[in-house]
């Protein structure tokens, strides 16, 4: 058992468990289609757009959080949320987005993308190289560099992120300069380990990963033949793909594939940085953000992002 970091175990005991049920999920999706961006400061416009997918045909929306006090054309982030591909929205991540943007002096894009089991994959991850795309394409509206466009996320949304990389380096547009992986959900094969310890698993334990890795990939995870974008640590090449940042925590169901998938990275000859938090739970930064621990997580991930875009 991996002891919870002092400054997140009394936050820890309070926390409740996900249900994991197609029932459970879609009230927690209607709840979640419908709460509030989490404020935004001042000195950040944050603003609502939106574009027809090439490939399918629907609307998809995209949030733009962009400085005031800047002008002309800035680096950017394209952002993906958590929520275990079945769960969330931008609006949960709008001041991270923010407070990226502001620091920063960059400009980031959140995209809403599809969720399973309503749209398992390739859905999300096709609505994702929609959204970067359409950054590329669009720069000079937008007000960024399409040269200078890195991709990250959380959790699922790192995963999406990872996914977004590899689908990225294979095709012909826009190709990303950096991969910023929060805790990312990289492998299903994860859910047929029967050696981790759960006690000290927070929010996202072993019943969760089965459902979600099921609804999105539309078929029992760990099986054979799972494409290697919907869970990128199957992939074999990992060449060529941008430097990456990645952070989890030692008390976190994805703290081996995670670290796996890094040192995939480093034998594939891809830069990629890595941060350890010791006792750190899954979205540990999102319970406890004022934490001492939370505030150095966030800020590795700030240090890494601005040395990728402005170096």
């Amino acid at each position: 058992m991996t002891e919870i970091h002092p400054e997140l175990a009394r936050a820890a005991r309070w926390i409740p468990h996900i249900p994991s049920s197609d029932f459970s999920v879609k009230v927690m999706q209607w709840l979640t289609a419908r709460a509030p961006a989490r404020r935004v400061a001042k000195t950040v416009e944050r603003r609502a757009m939106s574009f027809v997918s090439p490939s399918g045909g629907h609307t998809i929306e995209v949030f733009v959080h962009r400085p005031r006090r800047v002008s002309g054309a800035t680096p950017a982030l394209l952002w993906m949320h958590g929520g275990g591909y079945v769960l969330g929205s931008p609006a949960q991540d709008a001041a991270l987005n923010a407070s990226f943007a502001d620091k920063l002096e960059i400009t980031v894009v959140a995209v809403r993308y599809r969720l399973a089991p309503q749209h398992p994959y390739p859905a999300g991850l096709e609505d994702c190289y929609a959204a970067l795309e359409w950054m590329r394409k669009n720069a000079d509206a937008i007000g960024i560099d399409g040269d200078r466009i890195a991709v990250g996320g959380a959790s699922a949304g790192g995963g999406l992120a990872a996914a977004l990389a590899l689908l990225a380096r294979d095709r012909d547009g826009a190709k990303p300069v950096f991969q910023l992986l929060v805790y990312p959900m990289l492998d299903d094969r994860t859910t047929l380990r029967t050696d981790i310890d759960e006690r000290s698993f927070r929010l996202w334990r072993q019943q969760n990963n089965r459902y979600a890795w099921r609804a999105y990939l539309g078929r029992t995870p760990g099986e054979d033949g799972i494409e290697r974008c919907a869970a990128p640590s199957r992939c074999e090449s990992l060449h060529g793909l941008a430097p990456a940042w990645i952070g989890v925590g030692t008390a976190d169901l994805f703290h081996d594939e995670d670290l796996a998938y890094a040192q995939r990275l480093e034998a594939s000859g891809v830069s990629c940085e890595r941060t350890v938090v010791d006792g750190g739970y899954h979205a540990f930064d999102v319970v406890s953000p004022d934490a001492e621990v939370s505030r150095a997580f966030l800020a590795a991930q700030l240090r890494a992002l601005g040395a990728a875009l402005r170096p």
